[in-house]
């Protein structure tokens, strides 16, 4: 404790000298600017070696991993050191803008493992804010060298969206966000 907060004839409103003030203030800024910047560790290796590929080696390494799920000779992937692997950080090769149907999910289509795909997923497969977000981030922040839009066949929310313009119905709850977003599409 400083002297005044011990001397029991000091009252609380004790006035500290300009020059005191603005010492404090001035190693307060001093301490400010050093940013952390000054002190910055090394640039961290990824997490996945493998997934530090050029835009046409992701390309192919997702054909790959297709024709092998296609096949029905996908790989056995480890989980568990996948996960300790990427417990501090994440490098995928590929985002992808998928449909949020269930039936299939890119990661399993494209026969690859944890920390490979950053994938948005939602129904009618369309580009919203919050999705074109996500995407810039993995660019931005994560090096993702390949965007790819993923459709497919049969699409329930693509479907829905026709039916609900034709038949000049709206569809209940949230949905009617869902026909806006496809109907220029339709």
């Amino acid at each position: 404790m400083c002297h005044r907060c011990t001397d029991p004839t000091a009252t609380h409103a004790t006035v500290v000298p300009r020059r005191h003030f603005l010492t404090l203030a001035g190693a307060a800024m001093a301490s400010l600017a050093v940013s952390r910047d000054g002190f910055a560790e090394a640039p961290k290796a990824p997490p996945k070696k493998d997934n530090v590929l050029s835009p046409d080696a992701a390309l192919k390494r997702l054909m790959s991993g297709n024709e092998r799920y296609v096949a029905g000779v996908s790989k056995r992937h480890d989980f568990k050191h996948e996960r300790e692997a990427l417990a501090g950080g994440q490098n995928p090769y590929a985002a992808i803008l998928s449909c949020a149907d269930s039936r299939i999910a890119p990661e399993y289509a494209f026969d690859s493992g944890r920390g490979d795909l950053f994938v948005c997923r939602v129904a009618g497969n369309f580009a919203n804010d919050d999705s074109v977000a996500s995407l810039e981030y993995s660019v931005a922040v994560l090096n993702t060298p390949l965007f790819v839009v993923l459709g497919h066949e049969s699409c329930g929310a693509v479907d829905a969206t026709i039916k609900s313009l034709k038949d000049n119905t709206t569809l209940p709850g949230h949905l009617p966000s869902l026909v806006a977003a496809l109907a220029p599409a339709v």
